[in-house]
């Protein structure tokens, strides 16, 4: 069983080559040229409570002792400095650093015990990306591969009819993820399901190696601490029309004909392909309508909420991903920190409590308190994980001298955050062991984590995929999380 987008109408000859148009010549349209497409194929209909779902992920891998799973009672080199605060939810404990999100408990849930047995961030960002433990055959570490698995945004922006046809249905912002040596990771894309089906990359932040955090305020590198780059600028997408082309100049082919003529011939080709209506019709739909730029407009929006999310990068890509689910977007990912930013080795403890978990605090129960008052919780699943958690013993050599203290790569168990799409707040997953190592009980594989999310957003557990040679590949490959629902 395929399980896809609904059927477009078809457009004009004229409506299509004004669509054609804002392509092939730009119009100020710096990121619409990365829309993607599915082929169109039959709908299945839908059964699960959720309609989006915004899945924070923490590129690095968050410790688990540091955040959702403190180990009070263990050594000293395994509990760490922080010490735990008492949430809403009865007997949950969490960080002293997150006591904003103590405080709306009742609204999350926690799983303790997910697990993968990789302890490199290629894998582990490929892993909990697409939902798969085992690699793909012929996996490249260092680059994307289309024989790679597809992401679970990939899966989700074909498999759920869209709600807004004229928004992309999966968004990824505001950076794709990068290494800092300027190697792409692999488990972002549409893989196997070939890259018509890769999500929008909204490149809403500037490429950056030399700082890592939520710029400008809580900028840092690793070794040199808290600094700021006062080059780096949070740049929604530009959906604006260029100077002197009107709305009414899009809409009619006359005044469009010169613009046109040099480059009908390749319009003609790209009108004879199967997704050519679909993607220019989206385009010029993000440029003549209103509410679609208001909703990637964050810069904009009223002081009291900029404030309440967070002036920075962390607040500002949360708010876009209120707005973009709001508006209909089915699946928006955010990357909270640039490529790797979680990934603390050295200075652990003073990254978190000053860089890293403040931001994350407050603008992820904003985007809690938003999506409630809306009415909005019980349909968007929020999901935030990292690709590892770390290692239960502070280490003693430091990488770097002059450091202080940190956490290693961890595979073995780390802590999932979930909110809303119809799951029960409150509610603690599985556990882990007293020295925050592996599961002590209920270990959940990234397969098991991606069909949650899966049944939230209604997919049939008998759905499949087809590549790009028609083959149907299965959507589930493990079980909804049993106790969120």
């Amino acid at each position: 069983m395929s399980f896809s987008h609904p059927q477009h109408s078809p457009i004009s000859r004229r409506t299509m080559l004004q669509a054609g148009s804002v392509g092939l010549l730009g119009l100020g349209m710096n990121h619409v040229t990365a829309l993607r497409a599915a082929d169109v194929i039959s709908q299945v209909p839908r059964s699960g409570t959720a309609k989006s779902v915004i899945f924070v992920f923490l590129s690095g891998g968050l410790t688990q002792h540091d955040s959702f799973d403190p180990k009070p009672d263990a050594p000293a080199d395994i509990r760490g400095e922080f010490s735990p605060i008492a949430t809403q939810t009865p007997g949950v404990f969490v960080c002293e650093h997150l006591p904003m999100l103590a405080a709306r408990s009742q609204n999350w849930s926690l799983i303790r015990s997910l697990t993968t047995p990789y302890n490199e961030h290629s894998q582990g960002h490929t892993s909990i990306l697409t939902g798969r433990t085992p690699m793909p055959l012929g996996y490249n570490p260092v680059k994307p591969q289309s024989s790679d698995w597809p992401s679970i945004a990939s899966i989700v922006g074909d498999a759920v009819p869209k709600r807004n046809n004229n928004l992309p249905p999966a968004v990824v912002l505001p950076e794709r993820l990068i290494h800092n040596t300027g190697r792409t990771l692999p488990g972002q894309f549409g893989g196997l399901m070939g890259s018509q089906r890769d999500p929008w990359f909204i490149e809403a932040s500037p490429y950056n190696s030399k700082s890592y955090g939520a710029y400008p305020d809580y900028e840092f590198h690793f070794v040199r601490g808290r600094e700021r780059n006062h080059e780096l600028k949070f740049q929604s997408p530009n959906l604006s029309l260029p100077e002197g082309l009107s709305r009414s100049r899009l809409t009619d082919r006359e005044s469009l004909r010169s613009l046109l003529d040099l480059q009908r011939q390749d319009l003609e080709r790209a009108a004879a392909t199967a997704s050519f209506d679909r993607h220019r019709q989206s385009a010029i739909s993000l440029l003549t309508d209103s509410s679609v730029q208001r909703a990637f407009d964050v810069h904009n929006a009223d002081p009291a909420t900029l404030d309440r999310y967070g002036r920075n990068a962390f607040g500002w890509s949360l708010l876009m991903a209120r707005q973009l689910v709001q508006a209909g977007v089915n699946l928006v990912q955010v990357n909270l920190g640039n490529n790797e930013a979680w990934d603390t080795h050295d200075n652990n403890f003073p990254l978190l409590r000053d860089c890293l978990l403040p931001p994350t605090d407050k603008g992820m129960s904003a985007l809690l308190d938003d999506l409630q008052s809306l009415g909005l919780l019980d349909e968007t699943l929020i999901v935030m994980i990292g690709e590892m958690g770390r290692t239960p013993k502070v280490n003693a050599a430091n990488r770097s001298p002059g450091c202080k203290a940190g956490r290693d790569h961890w595979g073995a168990v780390q802590t999932v955050f979930i909110a809303g799409g119809g799951t029960t707040g409150g509610v603690v997953i599985g556990a882990s062991d007293k020295n925050g190592a592996y599961p002590a009980f209920d270990g959940q594989p990234p397969e098991n984590l991606a069909a949650t999310i899966y049944h939230a957003m209604g997919i049939p557990s008998i759905a499949t995929w087809k590549d790009e040679l028609n083959r149907p590949h299965n959507i589930y490959h493990g079980e909804p999380i049993a106790g969120l629902f």
